[in-house]
């Protein structure tokens, strides 16, 4: 401690002057954090018991995991407001990737039903692990590792899955740093396979923060996959990354070699859609008239669509038929 010119006023230690001297390394910890879904929109009212169910549905989601240690044991505990952060032992977080993030959005489903009158509750999740400071200092925990773990929280891909998935259903959105993905998942030491995963660029609007990362949603509903949530980048990465992995596991032997046939998209009288279309489709290709119970209806190429329709479709994309729409079937 640096001596004070004042009595009794230390001042503080100097910084720690990095890139001057070895020194060693911290110990590795996992750190877990989770937030509440729209927290901040709620009354104020309810700030308080939110902020106290999240911590109560993690513990009782970890106990139920069979991860009673994770949470007797975890290292410089801290409360966001709207959510809870804490370090655990490493060792244990493929357990944490799974099953505690199953058990944990069985829970909020549970809490959803049972809880009368109290406000449902949907969480992000992020994992992450590095070297942060644990000697049971006040000021433990903090470091890169930790403060990744918050970005990656509020990172724009978890935040769109969620905002997009069914409210209903969906109740939890977990996102994994790339470290994380790779030491756990990829290493095939936890009890989920890559491929449940959806690879995406972790971005924080206003911070310059820009990782790779691992989205991964125990109960997917809505718009998951969807390239106006993830981007087209995403989705042809993803793709992409799917089929290399089929290639390589075929030229090893590992599993049959990937079907592949050439694919003719074909709308006779009609139109093939591939991307985004804004506005109206209507198309009008009238080749025969059939009278259907006293009702002249034009025979309308563009009444069925063959090939793709692989993207987001704004509009109508049916035909426009006026006068009555009466069908006459056989019996």
């Amino acid at each position: 401690m640096t001596k004070s010119p004042l009595p009794g006023l230390p001042l503080p230690e100097e910084t720690a002057h990095p890139y001057t001297r070895s020194r060693p390394l911290p110990p590795y910890r996992a750190v877990l954090a989770v937030d509440a879904k729209d927290f901040t929109g709620r009354p104020s009212v309810e700030h308080a018991p939110i902020s106290r169910a999240v911590v109560q549905l993690v513990e009782t989601s970890l106990r139920r995991a069979g991860l009673d240690e994770v949470w007797e044991k975890r290292r410089f505990p801290a409360s966001t407001g709207d959510g809870y952060v804490f370090g655990f032992d490493p060792a244990l977080l493929p357990f944490v990737v799974h099953p505690w993030l199953h058990t944990l959005q069985e829970l909020l489903a549970e809490f959803r039903v049972n809880s009368l009158g109290a406000a449902p509750i949907r969480l992000r999740v992020s994992l992450h692990v590095g070297p942060l400071p644990d000697t049971g200092d006040a000021f433990d925990g903090n470091g890169t590792p930790r403060n990744d773990t918050h970005r990656l929280l509020d990172s724009r891909p978890v935040r769109a899955v969620l905002a997009a998935s069914g409210e209903h259903v969906t109740h939890v959105a977990a996102i994994l740093s790339d470290r994380c993905f790779q030491d756990v998942v990829e290493g095939g030491w936890s009890g989920r396979h890559p491929d449940h995963f959806i690879e995406v660029p972790a971005t924080v609007e206003g911070k310059t923060f820009d990782q790779r990362a691992w989205l991964y949603i125990p109960a997917p509903s809505g718009r998951l996959y969807d390239r106006s949530i993830l981007g087209d980048r995403v989705i042809d990465d993803h793709e992409k990354a799917a089929a290399e992995r089929d290639d390589t596991e075929a030229a090893s032997g590992a599993g049959p070699a990937p079907t592949r046939s050439t694919v003719i998209n074909r709308a006779d009288g009609g139109a093939v859609n591939s991307g985004t279309v804004h506005g109206g489709q209507n198309i009008t290709n009238t080749t025969s008239t059939t009278e259907i119970g006293g009702d002249s209806i034009g025979s309308i190429g563009g009444d069925w669509v063959g090939g793709n329709k692989a993207g987001t479709v704004h509009g109508d994309q049916g035909d426009t038929v006026a006068g009555d729409k009466r069908e006459g079937r056989r019996r």
